[in-house]
């Protein structure tokens, strides 16, 4: 009740006036059956601008910091998300892909609409990095067409680190489905899995026109992290 009381009531109005969103492909996703959504992951907005379009309920797979989090926000955040219909994923240790991709199978196996940024976070600077083959397993199992989707403009519009986003017009543009039904039974496979993978991630970058980078984004948001501690904290000769 309380998706479809923020979809039609409380906030896809605001956001269809705020980012007038521009929609393009939207008859490629399918009218009911289970399907992937997978998409570029650009703000915190996406999360809420591709439900508030969909004719259809969509379930994403959000980190768990979204329900974890300390104080009053944290608190509101999570019974958000929650109302929502999103599912939290612990994305630390051995077992958080196992954990995604099983809650994932759920949604599709009820015959619903599951979207997933198959990088895993945000991008911090625009630019499309390389999905992870979670998107490729859950696809191969539950043997379900892939929707790419790209969002354009919503990085300009709400930057990671901004609260507030800017009034801003945006575009969100869905490609043809992708069919991986030549790949049943292979879901093991590694090769497979990176194949199936980077060909839904080469959709989507045809769709949004980012600049690629061929690497995790996790990793180079570590790597920058150090980098900006080790300016700030530069270790002496004796270490």
């Amino acid at each position: 009740m309380f998706y479809y009381l923020l979809k039609y009531v409380l906030l896809g109005p605001l956001l269809r006036l705020v980012f007038r969103p521009r929609i393009e492909g939207l008859e490629h996703v399918p009218a009911s059956g289970p399907a992937i959504v997978a998409g570029n992951h650009l703000s915190f907005s996406d999360h809420f601008l591709m439900p508030a379009i969909l004719k259809r309920r969509i379930t994403f797979l959000a980190k768990a910091e979204y329900f974890t989090g300390p104080g009053l926000k944290g608190r509101l955040t999570a019974f958000f998300f929650r109302s929502a219909g999103q599912i939290p994923v612990d994305r630390s240790g051995k077992e958080a892909g196992q954990a995604a991709i099983r809650e994932g199978l759920g949604v599709l196996g009820r015959g619903e609409l599951l979207g997933i940024y198959p990088e895993g976070t945000r991008s911090h600077d625009g630019r499309l990095y390389k999905g992870k083959v979670g998107v490729a397993v859950m696809a191969l199992r539950a043997g379900v067409p892939v929707v790419p989707c790209a969002m354009i403009g919503t990085f300009e519009a709400q930057p990671p680190g901004k609260v507030v986003p800017r009034v801003r017009r945006v575009t969100i543009r869905f490609g043809e489905p992708l069919d991986f039904s030549r790949y049943a039974g292979m879901e093991k496979e590694k090769a497979v899995l990176r194949a199936v993978t980077d060909e839904i991630m080469y959709a989507i970058l045809s769709l949004s026109e980012q600049e690629y980078v061929d690497r995790y984004a996790a990793v180079v948001k570590a790597e920058q992290a150090d980098a900006r501690k080790e300016r700030r904290f530069p270790r002496t000769p004796l270490g």
